[in-house]
């Protein structure tokens, strides 16, 4: 830090630190403001204070010397940036497009005042349990994953939740709004940023698999930390194998699973071509949009940090979003198992219930499932659920 933030600070903390007889702490917001931004994560308790107090008015001490000496007691540097461990969940480590994209970022972010330590993880269990150890001060998950974190934003992963590009472009903007901060917080963890990974399509080992009654009997790949999945495919008469995101696409190239839920990007990506082959394909039928969150612990990060964050990150969907299209330009005409509207009408009232049933037993958060038909039906006014709303 300058000697003229240096300046700054001081005047800043002895002003909290008049002394009162009754020790209390009389910080205006502006003066909270300022030091939350020079010292985040830094409390100021009374015994703290008192401390600081006896510093600040040591006389026979120089004013760097007792700058020095307040920021070891408070714990922080005015000096240094702010170093922070982000863990990133990329399938391909180091080398995967989401790590770079990140590392990308590291310059960027250093004009707030942090310097990123990024970690990269080919296990998004492991992300979510250093996360919550404290091993990471922010970790990028997926959605799924996100909503042990924050139930309201990870139910934009819903089933049939958000149809379409456009459906996640206008909810993105109401979450990178100010109007939403409240809903970014739950418990000791924010939400820093959403976006999106594309929609999900069922990726079949034989076109034969064209029916949810053509299902029946077939293996089909679902998350084990959900058990939602399970239930709904054990509903439909298939037989639900457990996997992780790592393993299930494995599963399908190999044959040991017969049907595949996953993005349109993890076609070339994850080789789900050979899975296919000869005689598979793709349902041209979104099951929901995937999301990508970045969730941070609030104290390891300066005070509207996240609000700054999320609205860069909307500022990069349309950027995103030519990249999901680019690679599924990359997917042959051959490949598409097209499906009847009327019964693309049966599964979207198949989903709606599923979500309504999953919503009273407090998997999916009431309200984003609320905000999800507002934003559904601005969009598709004639969808028969905004004639008849139950979500």
């Amino acid at each position: 830090m300058t000697f003229f933030r240096q300046l700054l600070i001081l005047p800043l903390l002895l002003g909290a630190l008049i002394a009162h007889a009754d020790n209390q702490l009389n910080l205006t917001p502006a003066q909270q403001a300022e030091l939350e931004k020079f010292a985040p994560g830094v409390s100021l308790t009374p015994e703290l204070a008192e401390k600081l107090r006896a510093i600040a008015y040591d006389q026979s001490r120089s004013l760097d010397d007792r700058i020095d000496a307040m920021q070891k007691v408070a714990g922080f540097s005015m000096g240094e940036p702010l170093k922070r461990r982000i863990c990133i969940w990329d399938i391909a480590g180091r080398a995967g497009p989401i790590y770079k994209a990140a590392e990308d970022q590291r310059t960027r972010l250093l004009e707030y005042g942090v310097e990123l330590d990024i970690q990269a993880y080919t296990s998004e269990s492991v992300v979510v349990e250093d996360l919550k150890a404290g091993v990471c001060d922010a970790a990028l998950i997926t959605g799924l994953r996100g909503r042990l974190f924050n139930k309201y934003t990870g139910t934009i992963d819903s089933i049939g939740g958000v149809p379409s590009d456009q459906h996640m472009k206008i909810l993105l903007q109401v979450m990178a709004s100010p109007k939403s901060a409240d809903k970014m917080v739950s418990g000791e963890y924010v939400i820093l940023g959403l976006a999106s990974a594309g929609g999900a399509y069922v990726f079949v080992n034989d076109r034969a698999i064209n029916t949810l009654a053509n299902a029946a009997g077939k293996r089909v790949a679902v998350l084990d930390y959900d058990p939602t999945q399970a239930e709904m495919v054990s509903q439909i008469g298939a037989t639900p194998v457990a996997s992780d995101i790592v393993s299930a696409p494995n599963k399908f190239n190999n044959g040991v699973v017969d049907v595949l839920a996953a993005p349109l990007v993890a076609y070339e990506v994850l080789e789900l071509y050979k899975g296919m082959a000869p005689d598979g394909g793709i349902l041209d039928y979104v099951l929901g949009q995937l999301s990508a969150q970045v969730i941070l612990k609030k104290d390891k990060f300066p005070e509207g940090y996240g609000q700054k964050s999320r609205a860069f990150m909307f500022s990069q969907f349309d950027r995103a979003m030519k990249l999901i299209d680019n690679a599924s330009n990359e997917i042959a005409d051959r490949w598409w198992i097209r499906i009847p509207e009327k019964d693309k009408l049966r599964y979207d009232e198949m989903m709606r219930e599923a979500r309504i049933e999953l919503t009273k037993k407090g998997v999916y958060s009431k309200d984003m499932m609320s905000l999800l038909l507002k934003v559904r039906c601005k969009q598709e006014p004639s969808r028969a659920e905004c004639v008849n709303p139950q979500e």
